[in-house]
């Protein structure tokens, strides 16, 4: 049940501590919410108590458990050893892209952070696009017209173009959500014409590369302005 947690390190020490269920089950649950709390987990407590509660469920030893005991805890801190280097190699990239002179038009955008833009540079870099229409049709969030025979079945989003892009545009676009008011209600415009939410994300994510790419051609940065409020009646 570990396995889902393995991207923590706080979790990797449990196991490089106590790497059987029968010394996971002696150390008991004071000692592992220790351990986790010590090791900086915010959810230490909600884990250890689901990491007791497995072992209580438990009725079957598996073969082969101490041999697992022997190398497990290697392999646990050689992730966490993984994790302190791509830590470390994120924080280089970061400071490269900080010092590229995109970042502040890119990042001026509600939901571009520092990855974000990292992830833009590094997809677009060497690319010449004519205009925002290519660069979307790049990132595979222009919308196709589905058709069938002489009628139109409506739109869908392409299965084409550079997916590491695209996830980044949505996500972005996603996060923008929480703090811009205008996606916000461009999003919700959307849902209220009948798209569902990855739907309606995506296109809000191919409004805002062609927003992105006009930013870069005229070198602007984004100025977002709150949704208008519609008037009310008495």
């Amino acid at each position: 049940m570990l396995g889902k947690w393995l991207e923590h390190d706080p979790i990797l020490e449990v196991i490089a501590a106590w790497p059987t269920p029968q010394s996971l089950k002696k150390a008991g649950r004071a000692r592992i919410d220790a351990k986790l709390k010590a090791k900086g987990a915010k959810r230490h407590a909600a884990w250890a108590q689901a990491i007791t509660g497995t072992l209580g469920k438990q009725t079957v030893v598996v073969a082969g458990t101490d041999a697992a005991g022997v190398v497990l805890p290697h392999l646990a801190r050689q992730l966490i050893a993984l994790h302190a280097q791509r830590d470390d190699v994120a924080a280089q990239v970061e400071a490269l892209v900080e010092a590229h002179p995109l970042y502040p038009v890119l990042t001026s955008m509600p939901g571009v952070g520092a990855r974000t833009a990292a992830i833009f540079l590094a997809e677009t870099a060497g690319r010449t696009f004519p205009t925002g229409a290519h660069l979307a049709s790049y990132a595979g969030l222009t919308p196709v017209t589905r058709r069938s025979g002489s009628s139109i079945r409506g739109e869908y989003v392409s299965h084409a173009g550079n997916k590491r892009l695209k996830r980044a545009m949505f996500l972005s676009a996603f996060a923008s959500l929480r703090s811009d008011p205008a996606s916000r209600a461009y999003y919700d415009r959307k849902r209220t014409q009948g798209k569902r939410h990855n739907q309606a994300v995506l296109t809000l994510a191919h409004r805002r590369i062609l927003t992105l790419y006009a930013m870069i051609r005229d070198g602007s940065l984004n100025h977002p302005q709150p949704a208008q409020q519609l008037p009310t009646t008495a």
